[in-house]
């Protein structure tokens, strides 16, 4: 379905993931043609809001279903999230909080979640709905899919997660957060078998899903080029 919208905020190019107001705010879209001859009543349009930065440049290695990056400037959490989630407006306010729990992310059963819980977890993992993961001097956050983007906090050192939250309704360990610590877990197991990868708290490493990637950094490009080793 093609929709039209005005926008004179941005240089848009066709492939662009956008974002719009009106009934579909929230959801991102793809721009299919640009016309710059026009005369409309601007008040029958909707307008275009955001652009999400899908230009990715630097060195990405394969572990397992996700592709990994070392430096920050490749596949940070910034733009990666605009892929997934419309801007926050001007008057919303977020606060957050934690305990002090913690747990090795050997033994996830230290997270406690109900088997229920970790069932549907682990189907979120196995589907490949944990599409970005990152760690930055021992502070993580990751975005999982499911009925809406969901955004993951937490604390990683010594082999232990503190500070774990998720941006959905739930008041207790959640099938998101389940999923970002398998997804986690496996593929710093991956980087350390297949790349020698050590980690250290103060280190830095993303991941983001083949899936994710292909579908917005490369799909509906016509430009760009590939380094295959």
């Amino acid at each position: 379905m093609n929709l039209s919208y005005y926008n004179d905020q941005f240089a848009l190019q066709v492939g662009d993931t956008v974002y719009v107001d009106g009934k579909l705010e929230g959801l991102w879209g793809r721009v299919t043609a640009v016309n710059y001859s026009f005369k409309i009543k601007l008040s029958d349009y909707k307008r275009v809001i955001a652009v999400a930065d899908t230009h990715i440049s630097g060195e990405l290695r394969m572990a397992g279903s996700h592709l990994v990056s070392f430096d920050p400037q490749t596949i940070p959490y910034e733009k990666i999230i605009t892929w997934f989630k419309a801007p926050d407006k001007e008057d919303d306010v977020y606060v957050s909080g934690s305990d002090d729990h913690s747990f090795r992310l050997d033994d996830l059963s230290g997270m406690k979640v109900t088997s229920a819980i970790a069932e549907r977890g682990h189907d979120y993992y196995t589907e490949n709905r944990v599409v970005y993961l990152c760690i930055d001097r021992g502070h993580g956050r990751g975005i999982v899919e499911g009925t809406s983007p969901y955004e993951i906090e937490f604390d990683y050192g010594g082999g232990e997660i503190k500070n774990l939250t998720c941006s959905c309704y739930c008041g207790y360990p959640c099938k998101h957060t389940f999923a970002a610590m398998l997804q986690l877990r496996e593929t710093l197991k991956l980087l350390e078998e297949h790349d020698g990868f050590d980690w250290n708290e103060g280190g830095y490493a993303a991941a983001i899903s083949q899936g994710a990637f292909f579908s917005f950094a490369v799909d509906g490009k016509t430009t760009g080029s590939f380094v295959f080793r």
